[in-house]
């Protein structure tokens, strides 16, 4: 299996993946949400294959992005960087990060 390569992001050294995750079409904007054993599936690929930056939004559902990351349970010893667009409220649940 092939290893994604890494990048500095910024310039306080952090390193993520340089290519990363879209998470916006697992559970909104594409159709209807795509099943969740699918999902998780995807997710532990993207990270077996070195894939560290995830993007997803807390408009994406909503907050079912977040979830779903949340339910993955990537603990290891790598870094993982979500990052999330923030703006635009559906609802008024705070985004937050639950792993």
């Amino acid at each position: 299996m092939a290893r994604v390569a890494r990048m500095k992001l910024g310039s306080q050294g952090l390193e993520v993946s340089a290519q990363g995750l879209g998470c916006m079409g697992m559970s909104a904007l594409y159709g209807p949400p795509k099943p969740e054993p699918d999902m998780t599936a995807l997710i532990h690929h993207a990270v077996r294959s070195g894939v560290t930056f995830l993007d997803t939004s807390d408009i994406y559902g909503p907050l079912t992005n977040e979830i779903l990351l949340g339910k993955v349970k990537l603990y290891s010893s790598a870094l993982f960087l979500c990052y999330w667009r923030l703006g635009k409220r559906p609802s008024p649940m705070p985004a937050r990060c639950l792993f």
